[in-house]
Protein backbone atom coordinates (compact mmCIF):
# COMPACT_ATOMS: atom_id res chain seq x y z
CA UNK A 1 0.00 0.00 0.00
CA UNK A 2 2.72 2.10 0.69
CA UNK A 3 4.43 2.07 -2.35
CA UNK A 4 1.30 2.68 -4.14
CA UNK A 5 0.96 5.75 -2.80
CA UNK A 6 3.69 7.21 -3.43
CA UNK A 7 3.69 5.72 -7.12
CA UNK A 8 5.63 4.25 -9.50
CA UNK A 9 9.27 5.68 -10.26
CA UNK A 10 10.38 6.94 -13.62
CA UNK A 11 14.08 6.31 -13.96
CA UNK A 12 15.76 7.95 -16.93
CA UNK A 13 15.83 4.49 -18.90
CA UNK A 14 12.51 4.14 -18.31
CA UNK A 15 11.76 7.56 -19.64
CA UNK A 16 14.24 7.16 -23.15
CA UNK A 17 12.35 3.58 -23.50
CA UNK A 18 9.23 5.23 -23.26
CA UNK A 19 9.67 7.54 -26.34
CA UNK A 20 7.59 6.94 -29.69
CA UNK A 21 7.95 7.90 -32.95
CA UNK A 22 4.59 10.09 -33.89
CA UNK A 23 2.98 9.98 -36.94
CA UNK A 24 4.09 13.13 -38.25
CA UNK A 25 7.93 11.80 -37.48
CA UNK A 26 8.29 14.23 -34.09
CA UNK A 27 9.50 12.52 -31.23
CA UNK A 28 6.23 11.75 -28.57
CA UNK A 29 7.71 10.74 -24.71
CA UNK A 30 4.48 8.77 -23.61
CA UNK A 31 3.88 8.17 -20.28
CA UNK A 32 0.50 7.56 -19.87
CA UNK A 33 -1.32 5.19 -17.44
CA UNK A 34 2.39 4.69 -15.28
CA UNK A 35 0.75 5.55 -12.07
CA UNK A 36 2.91 8.73 -11.60
CA UNK A 37 2.07 10.62 -8.60
CA UNK A 38 4.67 13.45 -9.19
CA UNK A 39 6.00 14.97 -11.91
CA UNK A 40 9.23 12.96 -12.68
CA UNK A 41 12.42 15.70 -12.64
CA UNK A 42 14.71 12.88 -14.60
CA UNK A 43 12.25 13.70 -18.31
CA UNK A 44 13.89 17.07 -18.05
CA UNK A 45 16.88 15.68 -19.70
CA UNK A 46 14.50 14.79 -22.49
CA UNK A 47 13.05 18.22 -23.30
CA UNK A 48 13.72 18.31 -26.91
CA UNK A 49 10.41 16.14 -27.16
CA UNK A 50 7.66 17.22 -29.25
CA UNK A 51 5.13 15.64 -27.12
CA UNK A 52 4.63 14.90 -23.95
CA UNK A 53 1.78 12.57 -22.69
CA UNK A 54 1.36 11.93 -18.92
CA UNK A 55 -2.47 11.56 -19.03
CA UNK A 56 -4.39 9.02 -17.04
CA UNK A 57 -1.67 9.54 -13.86
CA UNK A 58 -2.47 10.82 -10.64
CA UNK A 59 -0.41 14.24 -11.03
CA UNK A 60 -1.65 17.06 -8.84
CA UNK A 61 0.88 19.50 -9.49
CA UNK A 62 3.04 20.28 -12.89
CA UNK A 63 5.99 22.32 -11.87
CA UNK A 64 7.39 25.45 -13.54
CA UNK A 65 10.19 23.81 -14.86
CA UNK A 66 7.81 22.82 -17.73
CA UNK A 67 8.85 25.45 -19.16
CA UNK A 68 11.97 23.88 -20.59
CA UNK A 69 10.12 21.91 -23.16
CA UNK A 70 10.26 24.58 -25.88
CA UNK A 71 9.74 22.30 -28.79
CA UNK A 72 6.14 20.91 -27.13
CA UNK A 73 3.54 20.86 -29.77
CA UNK A 74 1.26 18.66 -28.09
CA UNK A 75 0.87 18.29 -24.23
CA UNK A 76 -1.70 15.61 -22.73
CA UNK A 77 -2.43 16.21 -19.02
CA UNK A 78 -5.47 14.92 -19.27
CA UNK A 79 -7.49 12.50 -16.34
CA UNK A 80 -4.88 13.58 -13.62
CA UNK A 81 -5.83 15.64 -10.65
CA UNK A 82 -4.32 18.43 -11.20
CA UNK A 83 -6.02 21.53 -9.43
CA UNK A 84 -3.54 23.79 -10.57
CA UNK A 85 -1.54 25.07 -13.62
CA UNK A 86 2.02 26.84 -13.13
CA UNK A 87 2.60 30.45 -14.96
CA UNK A 88 4.76 29.02 -17.10
CA UNK A 89 2.82 27.24 -19.06
CA UNK A 90 2.24 30.21 -20.93
CA UNK A 91 5.92 30.11 -22.36
CA UNK A 92 5.44 26.93 -24.40
CA UNK A 93 5.09 29.00 -27.40
CA UNK A 94 5.04 26.41 -29.84
CA UNK A 95 2.24 24.34 -28.10
CA UNK A 96 -0.50 23.47 -31.03
CA UNK A 97 -2.45 20.92 -29.22
CA UNK A 98 -3.17 21.25 -24.98
CA UNK A 99 -5.60 18.36 -23.10
CA UNK A 100 -6.26 19.50 -19.30
CA UNK A 101 -9.20 17.64 -19.55
CA UNK A 102 -10.73 15.71 -16.67
CA UNK A 103 -8.83 17.21 -13.54
CA UNK A 104 -9.68 19.38 -10.39
CA UNK A 105 -9.35 22.73 -11.95
CA UNK A 106 -10.67 25.87 -10.96
CA UNK A 107 -11.12 29.28 -12.72
CA UNK A 108 -8.70 31.22 -10.13
CA UNK A 109 -6.47 28.35 -10.69
CA UNK A 110 -6.27 28.99 -14.62
CA UNK A 111 -3.11 30.96 -14.91
CA UNK A 112 -3.92 34.05 -17.07
CA UNK A 113 -0.27 33.46 -19.19
CA UNK A 114 -2.33 30.68 -20.89
CA UNK A 115 -3.55 33.76 -23.37
CA UNK A 116 -0.14 33.70 -24.11
CA UNK A 117 -0.36 30.46 -26.40
CA UNK A 118 -0.70 32.12 -29.81
CA UNK A 119 -0.10 29.13 -31.60
CA UNK A 120 -2.69 26.43 -29.77
CA UNK A 121 -4.95 25.42 -32.08
CA UNK A 122 -7.22 22.60 -29.65
CA UNK A 123 -7.77 23.18 -25.76
CA UNK A 124 -9.79 20.45 -24.02
CA UNK A 125 -11.00 21.72 -20.36
CA UNK A 126 -13.87 19.32 -19.84
CA UNK A 127 -14.59 17.92 -16.86
CA UNK A 128 -13.15 20.06 -14.28
CA UNK A 129 -14.44 22.85 -11.93
CA UNK A 130 -14.72 26.08 -14.10
CA UNK A 131 -17.36 28.42 -13.21
CA UNK A 132 -16.41 30.79 -15.52
CA UNK A 133 -14.12 31.02 -18.67
CA UNK A 134 -11.36 34.05 -18.67
CA UNK A 135 -12.58 36.42 -21.40
CA UNK A 136 -8.23 37.10 -21.59
CA UNK A 137 -8.70 33.50 -23.38
CA UNK A 138 -10.51 35.62 -26.51
CA UNK A 139 -6.33 36.12 -27.26
CA UNK A 140 -6.06 32.74 -28.67
CA UNK A 141 -6.84 33.63 -32.60
CA UNK A 142 -5.90 30.48 -34.04
CA UNK A 143 -7.84 28.03 -31.58
CA UNK A 144 -10.16 25.91 -33.70
CA UNK A 145 -11.81 23.46 -31.37
CA UNK A 146 -12.06 24.04 -27.44
CA UNK A 147 -13.58 21.49 -25.28
CA UNK A 148 -15.56 23.08 -22.25
CA UNK A 149 -17.89 20.53 -21.16
CA UNK A 150 -19.17 19.12 -17.88
CA UNK A 151 -18.10 22.03 -16.02
CA UNK A 152 -19.84 24.83 -13.71
CA UNK A 153 -20.42 27.34 -16.59
CA UNK A 154 -23.40 29.25 -16.81
CA UNK A 155 -22.16 31.41 -19.63
CA UNK A 156 -19.44 31.94 -22.24
CA UNK A 157 -17.70 35.19 -22.74
CA UNK A 158 -18.03 36.45 -26.66
CA UNK A 159 -14.23 37.32 -26.57
CA UNK A 160 -14.13 32.85 -27.12
CA UNK A 161 -17.70 32.23 -28.60
CA UNK A 162 -16.11 34.85 -31.37
CA UNK A 163 -12.86 33.73 -32.15
CA UNK A 164 -12.41 34.04 -35.96
CA UNK A 165 -10.93 30.13 -36.67
CA UNK A 166 -13.57 28.47 -34.03
CA UNK A 167 -14.89 25.58 -35.88
CA UNK A 168 -15.70 23.17 -32.51
CA UNK A 169 -17.01 24.30 -29.01
CA UNK A 170 -18.48 21.73 -26.85
CA UNK A 171 -19.85 23.12 -23.71
CA UNK A 172 -22.34 20.13 -23.07
CA UNK A 173 -23.45 19.59 -19.25
CA UNK A 174 -23.08 22.88 -17.89
CA UNK A 175 -25.63 24.99 -16.00
CA UNK A 176 -26.97 27.60 -18.36
CA UNK A 177 -29.73 29.34 -17.26
CA UNK A 178 -31.57 29.47 -20.67
CA UNK A 179 -31.86 25.90 -22.33
CA UNK A 180 -32.13 27.58 -25.48
CA UNK A 181 -28.57 29.02 -24.57
CA UNK A 182 -26.96 25.55 -23.58
CA UNK A 183 -27.69 24.38 -27.55
CA UNK A 184 -26.38 27.52 -28.53
CA UNK A 185 -23.45 26.89 -27.12
CA UNK A 186 -23.03 23.15 -27.79
CA UNK A 187 -21.00 21.53 -30.48
CA UNK A 188 -20.19 23.22 -33.03
CA UNK A 189 -19.93 26.98 -34.13
CA UNK A 190 -22.52 27.81 -36.75
CA UNK A 191 -21.50 31.21 -38.33
CA UNK A 192 -22.70 33.06 -41.56
CA UNK A 193 -19.89 33.34 -44.01
CA UNK A 194 -19.03 36.85 -45.58
CA UNK A 195 -21.26 37.43 -49.22
CA UNK A 196 -19.50 39.30 -51.28
CA UNK A 197 -21.92 40.94 -53.98
CA UNK A 198 -20.42 42.61 -57.61
CA UNK A 199 -22.72 44.18 -60.14
CA UNK A 200 -22.39 41.99 -63.75
CA UNK A 201 -20.53 45.23 -65.22
CA UNK A 202 -17.58 44.53 -62.71
CA UNK A 203 -17.10 40.42 -63.64
CA UNK A 204 -15.23 39.42 -66.52
CA UNK A 205 -16.67 37.56 -69.54
CA UNK A 206 -16.05 34.05 -68.49
CA UNK A 207 -17.11 34.83 -64.94
CA UNK A 208 -20.17 36.71 -65.84
CA UNK A 209 -21.13 33.74 -68.24
CA UNK A 210 -20.39 31.25 -66.04
CA UNK A 211 -22.91 32.73 -63.57
CA UNK A 212 -25.64 33.36 -65.74
CA UNK A 213 -25.63 29.75 -66.19
CA UNK A 214 -26.09 28.93 -62.84
CA UNK A 215 -28.44 30.92 -62.46
CA UNK A 216 -30.37 29.52 -65.32
CA UNK A 217 -29.92 25.92 -63.60
CA UNK A 218 -31.28 26.90 -60.73
CA UNK A 219 -34.76 28.70 -62.51
CA UNK A 220 -34.78 25.48 -64.55
CA UNK A 221 -34.66 23.19 -61.41
CA UNK A 222 -37.70 25.95 -59.83
CA UNK A 223 -40.10 25.37 -63.32
CA UNK A 224 -39.87 21.92 -63.30
CA UNK A 225 -43.31 20.56 -61.95
CA UNK A 226 -42.26 16.95 -60.52
CA UNK A 227 -43.79 13.84 -62.55
CA UNK A 228 -46.53 11.34 -60.89
CA UNK A 229 -44.69 8.52 -59.49
CA UNK A 230 -45.06 5.43 -61.73
CA UNK A 231 -44.84 2.66 -60.33
CA UNK A 232 -41.96 0.26 -62.33
CA UNK A 233 -42.64 -2.05 -64.73
CA UNK A 234 -40.43 -5.31 -64.95
CA UNK A 235 -41.95 -7.30 -67.85
CA UNK A 236 -39.80 -9.83 -67.79
CA UNK A 237 -39.89 -10.57 -63.98
CA UNK A 238 -40.28 -14.56 -63.99
CA UNK A 239 -42.73 -15.44 -61.16
CA UNK A 240 -41.62 -16.83 -58.14
CA UNK A 241 -42.29 -21.00 -58.41
CA UNK A 242 -44.13 -22.34 -55.64
CA UNK A 243 -41.93 -23.78 -53.45
CA UNK A 244 -40.95 -20.34 -52.92
CA UNK A 245 -44.49 -19.26 -52.48
CA UNK A 246 -44.84 -21.98 -49.58
CA UNK A 247 -41.20 -21.03 -48.25
CA UNK A 248 -42.08 -17.31 -47.90
CA UNK A 249 -45.24 -15.49 -46.36
CA UNK A 250 -45.53 -12.75 -48.96
CA UNK A 251 -44.32 -11.73 -52.26
CA UNK A 252 -44.40 -8.76 -53.02
CA UNK A 253 -43.39 -6.40 -55.82
CA UNK A 254 -42.78 -2.69 -55.14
Amino acid sequence: KGKGQKGKKITLKIAKNSIRVSFDGGRRLDLSKMGITTFPKCILKLADVDELDLSRNMLKKIPSSIQKFQKLRWLDLHSNQLEELPEAIGTLQNLFYLNICNNKLTTKNLPEELNLLKNLHILNLGLNCLDSIPTSLGALKELTEIGLFDNALTTIPNSVKMLPKLKKLNAKGNPFPDSTKQEEHTDSIKRIETLHLVQEKDLCCSCLKMCQDERDKLNKLKNVTPSPSKKPSFPSLITPNSTAKDNQEEWRLR
